[in-house]
């Protein structure tokens, strides 16, 4: 293997990242298998789950939405069990970024890093932007209290026939104006901010509390709805146009409903018995959402025709036209709690993935590795990722970049399934308290499944996730590959050995 010689593809041992645990400035372990586990539920049942389930079962899979979410799972599931494997192998911050570091090298490690950037803080701001609508009309409803209407949307709005253009909003006085900002977005992003620097036992109860009440409501909602199927409206089963290929249309459109589960292994170092509670918490956020998630559809297209489902509150409209008039204030609190919970834990993970950058020098260490010295967290990137959520969310039309965020997150999936069958030949010996099963069939089976669901995604995605990474390419060359820790320790090496050829 010659390439792994070159300065682009230096590995970091994996001794290395064990050795690391016992150095420096580490975060606290605090977290459980439960706190964990609440963690990837909270950050995967949010808006995929009560807005994107209506959509694609209009639109593309009818009642067969049911196989396209176990399509979906199965795929999260082969990742998972990889996930799982290396956050007990390796239980520092960092999740796919560091995996990819000790296999495949800084370049790889690099792109992985630079790719969950993309995938969180896109991720978090598209949730705030929808937080802010599902607020507006909780206070209609339940408070009979309206916002102004400029203080709602950004100012700008995407079409992908025009482009960019104006927002113009209805006043109450029946003009138009411009709309200004996304008041309510940065506010529950100040929160939520807030929450996340005081520190990761708080931000852990905070967020169990939400994912208590989210799971609340999606069983009272299920429960009450069940008592409404009618199994002829699972006939016929699949889509009238789409046939079978709306099965694997759906897996690819719906799996933005299971981003976040893996969000639990960038919390590795912070687990109390990560050996243990990371494949806990992973497999167990997995299965908790897939089950929900198909009892959710069976429920939606056996009470109305599929054809029929309303796609902008679905759950909701589902359950009124049956005559319970509770589902709508029931359904917006669950949504609410969905997306806030969602929103913490993007938030919470970001500035743990920039902390690992930061500490292996492809990013400032001073900035993006400070720790608290009294709340033990990495409070200046977590500030920095707040200010940029709350930016976004307040200004940015958002919406269109949402497939992004399912790309880029089935990408991160792909190396790490890889990951596993590579350390398992490289560093057969080193101690793995949890190994996946059948490597190398649930690697193998990784990459396809997730690789595969990459493609029906389409090709604007394609061209949107490449400029990305090329934008991190130039920050790469021009600053991160110069500041490598690991560059500059192979650099030391060649110059006390100087009859030894330096890498690359």
């Amino acid at each position: 293997m010659q390439w792994f010689s070159s300065a682009w593809f230096r590995r970091k041992p994996v001794s290395v990242l064990i050795d690391e645990l016992n150095d420096g400035d580490r975060l606290h372990r605090r977290l459980g298998p439960f706190s964990l586990m609440a963690l990837g539920v909270g950050a995967t049942i949010g808006s995929g789950l009560y807005v994107q389930t209506g959509r694609v079962a209009h639109e593309v899979a009818g009642p067969s939405l049911m196989l396209s979410f176990l399509i979906a799972a199965v795929g999260c599931g082969f990742a998972a069990l990889c996930y799982s494997e290396l956050a007990s192998m390796v239980p520092v911050a960092g999740s796919a970024y560091t995996y990819a570091y000790a296999t495949l090298g800084e370049l790889v490690a690099w792109i992985i890093g630079w790719d969950l950037i993309l995938e969180y803080a896109i991720g978090s701001c598209f949730v705030a932007n929808g937080w802010s609508s599902y607020f507006d009309s909780m206070l209609q409803h339940v408070f009979n209290f309206h916002l102004d209407p400029r203080l709602l949307d950004s100012p700008w709005k995407h079409d992908a026939a025009s482009g960019f253009a104006i927002r113009l909003v209805a006043l109450s006085n029946g003009t138009e104006a411009m709309a200004w900002f996304n008041l309510p977005a940065v506010l529950v992003t100040a929160v939520v901010t807030a929450v996340l620097v005081i520190g990761i036992r708080e931000s852990a109860g905070f967020n169990g509390a939400m994912v208590l009440l989210n799971i609340g409501v999606v069983f009272t909602v299920v429960g009450a709805g069940a008592a409404y199927v009618d199994p002829a409206n699972w006939k016929p089963f699949l889509h009238q146009d789409h046939g079978w290929r709306g099965v694997g249309l759906g897996a690819a459109q719906i799996f933005i409903a299971f981003i976040g589960f893996d969000s639990i292994s960038t919390h590795a170092e912070e687990a109390r018995n990560p050996q243990k509670d990371m494949p806990i918490g992973i497999i167990g956020a997995l299965v908790i959402c897939t089950v929900l998630y198909v009892a959710t559809a069976a429920v939606l297209t056996g009470m109305i025709p599929y054809l029929q489902i309303i796609e902008a509150a679905p759950l909701a409209a589902a359950l009124q036209t049956k005559g319970l008039t509770f589902a709508g204030t029931l359904v917006t609190f669950g949504i609410l709690a969905g997306m806030t919970s969602s929103l913490l834990v993007g938030n919470l993970s970001q500035p743990r993935v920039l902390l690992a950058m930061a500490r292996d020098g492809l990013l400032p260490i001073s900035f993006f590795g400070a720790i608290h010295p009294r709340f033990k967290t990495p409070w200046k990137s977590t500030l920095l990722v707040g200010f940029v959520v709350a930016l976004g969310g307040a200004l940015a039309p958002l919406d269109f970049l949402a497939e992004l965020v399912s790309i880029g997150t089935l990408f991160a999936f792909v190396i790490v399934s890889a990951a596993v069958w590579i350390l398992r030949i490289t560093n057969p010996d080193v101690p793995r308290p949890f190994r996946a099963p059948f490597v190398p069939f649930v690697s193998t089976m990784g990459v396809l499944v997730n690789g595969g669901l990459m493609f029906w995604l389409g090709r604007d995605n394609w061209i949107r996730l490449i400029a990305w990474l090329l934008l991190g390419m130039l920050i790469y060359l021009g600053y991160s590959r110069r500041h490598s820790v690991l560059g500059r320790s192979s650099s030391e090496v060649a110059a006390a050995d100087p009859v030894s050829p330096p890498a690359g």
